[in-house]
């Protein structure tokens, strides 16, 4: 890939001002990313300063949560500056998403409301991710779309 493509692919046309779905759909993923932070955190110090049995497990567990919240938080750096990569992160962290939130509402506890939550947030945020307007202010073309451009 040439350099005058790979700069036409990492950035979009900025002459208009961002779509509010682009902006919505950035901030629903940094909620989540920011959720993911404070999970791992809470599961990291949990480990840290419990018992011995379980404390390599949560402290496993805290880190795994810490890494996994870098995705949805780089997607929503990238769909605030518009670049098109950044869509793929974001939708892959909404359909991780959805299962998680099916296995909140089978429980029996107070994480039903964190399961409504969370499906009402991955489904709204691949709502907006799949909009046009967003894959347009993306520069997200077609497959169709792509071979018209080069053939001019």
């Amino acid at each position: 890939m040439s350099s005058e493509q790979n700069s036409r692919t990492d950035s979009t046309d900025a002459s208009g001002p961002r779509p509010g779905r682009l902006t919505s759909a950035a901030a629903l993923c940094a909620l989540e990313g920011l959720a993911l932070l404070v999970g791992g955190v809470w599961m990291l110090v949990l480990g840290l300063t419990g018992d011995g049995g379980d404390r390599q497990q949560a402290v496993t567990g805290g880190i795994t949560v810490l890494v996994l919240a870098l995705l949805p938080l780089l997607a929503a750096r990238g769909l605030l500056r518009r670049r098109g990569w950044s869509r793929g992160p974001a939708v892959i962290t909404q359909i991780m998403a959805l299962p998680v939130a099916y296995s909140l509402l089978q429980a029996d506890s107070v994480a039903v409301p964190a399961g409504i939550a969370l499906a009402a947030v991955a489904v709204a945020s691949l709502v907006l991710l799949v909009h046009p307007a967003t894959t347009r202010a993306l520069g997200i073309r077609g497959p169709g779309r792509a071979r018209e451009s080069e053939q001019r």
